[in-house]
């Protein structure tokens, strides 16, 4: 066997089947490796949307474990307020909200309209918020509101501020990326 065959086998062996720590903190770094410069890229490339994943860091869409007609019960009157009703708020996605450490997979912000779940960048905190569009205007800007919040976002969200839009909920597992970055203060 050539001096390369063997090299091959060898590297195989320790990233597949070795138990040392070397191999385990070597596996762990491919692993990131992986996600980071492969996976997450291609998210971004079939998704449409620069940001494809992002875990929820705060509780302003979070239902607090009530069901939809309790939860409105305790906000739908702001909803009422402003045109929209419970029936209308039923069809928007994510009605049941969502929670801290809960991942949302993002994609292209196209035609965003009232009911919708955006990412935005803004322009008074340094991590992206995720909240619901509660109107449009032609520009286009969005107004924005978590679900949990007592009302709007301070100013509207320009299309240019725009992330992504939610698609889909993977629950709980962000709690590894805040655990993280509580960690190590990033």
């Amino acid at each position: 066997m050539s001096g390369w065959k063997v090299f091959l086998k060898k590297t195989w062996y320790f990233i597949a089947h070795d138990n040392s720590l070397l191999s385990w903190i070597v596996n762990f770094i491919l692993a990131f490796l992986i996600v980071k410069f492969i996976i997450y890229p291609l998210l971004a490339l079939i998704l449409g949307s620069s940001l494809p994943l992002v875990a929820v860091v705060s509780g302003s869409m979070d239902h607090v474990g009530m069901n939809y007609d309790t939860w409105w019960e305790d906000k739908g009157q702001w909803y009422v307020e402003h045109t929209i009703t419970k029936e209308e708020f039923s069809q928007f996605s994510f009605t049941n909200g969502f929670q801290k450490g809960d991942v949302m997979v993002l994609g292209r912000a196209k035609d965003l309209k009232v009911g919708d779940v955006l990412v935005y960048q803004s322009t008074l905190a340094a991590y992206p918020i995720i909240h619901r569009v509660v109107s449009v205007s032609d520009v286009p800007d969005y107004q924005v509101k978590g679900d949990h919040n007592g009302g709007t976002d301070p100013y509207a969200v320009s299309q240019e501020q725009v992330l992504g839009k939610a698609l889909y909920r993977i629950p709980k597992i962000g709690w590894i990326k805040i655990w993280f970055s509580q960690l190590t203060g990033l």
